[in-house]
């Protein structure tokens, strides 16, 4: 008899809702090689819908994502009408926040888990030129970025008089649960993993503004605490401005990071730098009853459309999130399909075609879905 699982679907707007199409195909070509069964239960959402619905999900949306055994998220945001930015509801929040802070928060997705990795074959853009400037052996880490709280708490506002905005302010709220169970994670991962790449040492950098901010002295007090309990593993702290000179400078040097949530947004998006550029970099949103998989790059509304952009990000999500549910239901298909699923990109990449714009410039570009109906042939073949 087939194992079937639950997949939320949460497409979003722009090339969000092509690369989740992408997403979809994957998925039925690892139920056409295995036998299981995806039951995809697609949920339209973000700024296209609000403007539509004057809402940016359906009402019965998180009961939807709560019934399932996965979520995936393509990507949200779109403009205004009157240009002025992207779609805002009535309370002032982007139109979209419901399905990407909105789940973080209500299913408590406290990890977000970016692995970033470089595979063979990928370049690097520097000063406009693809140039090969690190090797894939050297760049091999994970971040792990506190997910509910921080900066992003919503605690704050603007106050102003005579239709005058005066002042705004936005609270950083860090408290010890949410950090010590962010870090004991970081904690646990590097336990699983063989090292950092220059020396094979265990390590966990905790990246901080701890010269100047409370929140920052706290979150690195915890992290000593919980470091204490590891000491199979190097205890390393940064702070965060020169740590951006260092992550670009001695990738190798880093194995698992752990810090806080806007800090993190900013820092792992400069480090998708060092793995190709956002069309290669995945966000796991994980807690402990729920998890959310998605490409870290936004929906791009100016490619939208046009079948063009990269959907390898979305792909390498998609084998996260199956890995993920794999060890959770102790299915070994699961966990081999997500392998084939990486492994197929690879070796795509490898072949050097088809890619998309992005990697190979508009002359050799192929489109999206022809990369995608590449990598499905490989899947099929690893999954045979």
């Amino acid at each position: 008899m087939s194992t079937s699982y639950k997949v939320a679907l949460l497409p979003g707007d722009g090339t969000g809702i092509e690369v989740a199409e992408q997403a979809r195909r994957v998925l039925e070509q690892v139920s056409s090689s295995t036998g299981t069964i995806f039951d995809i239960d697609e949920i339209p959402c973000g700024g296209q819908y609000y403007l539509e619905h004057g809402q940016d999900w359906p009402d019965d949306a998180d009961a939807r994502c709560r019934a399932a055994d996965v979520i995936l998220l393509g990507a949200v945001g779109w403009p205004s009408p009157d240009g002025n930015g992207p779609v805002t509801m009535t309370n002032g929040k982007m139109a979209g926040y419901s399905p990407v802070i909105g789940n973080r928060i209500n299913l408590d997705l406290y990890a977000n888990v970016r692995p970033v990795k470089l595979f063979d074959g990928v370049k690097t853009r520097i000063s406009g030129d693809r140039k090969q400037v690190w090797q894939a052996k050297d760049v091999d880490m994970v971040f792990l970025r506190e997910n509910t709280e921080g900066l992003y708490s919503g605690i704050g506002g603007v106050v102003g008089s005579g239709g005058v905005n005066h002042v705004a302010s936005d609270t950083r709220i860090i408290t010890r649960r949410a950090s010590e169970r962010v870090i004991r994670q970081a904690f646990e991962i590097a336990m699983q993993r063989n090292g950092a790449p220059k020396d094979g040492k265990r390590r966990v950098t905790c990246i901080v503004k701890n010269n100047v901010l409370h929140g920052c002295r706290f979150f690195h007090s915890i992290f000593q605490e919980i470091g204490a309990e590891y000491p199979e593993v190097e205890k390393d702290v940064a702070i965060v401005d020169a740590f951006t000179q260092w992550l670009i400078g001695q990738p190798e040097y880093y194995d698992v990071l752990v810090t806080t949530n806007m800090f993190g947004d900013i820092v792992t998006d400069l480090a998708s730098v060092l793995q190709g550029g956002m069309g290669m970099a995945v966000g796991c949103n994980v807690g402990d009853d729920y998890a959310m998989f998605e490409p870290i790059h936004g929906s791009a509304p100016k490619h939208s459309g046009k079948d063009k952009v990269n959907p390898i990000a979305m792909l390498l999500a998609t084998a996260e999130g199956l890995r993920w549910l794999g060890h959770r239901e102790s299915d070994e298909t699961l966990l081999r399909s997500g392998d084939a699923i990486e492994s197929a990109i690879r070796q795509v990449i490898a072949n050097g075609a088809p890619l998309t714009y992005d990697m190979v410039g508009e002359e050799k570009a192929a489109k999206m879905s022809v990369v995608t109906s590449a990598i499905m042939e490989l899947i099929a073949v690893e999954l045979s």
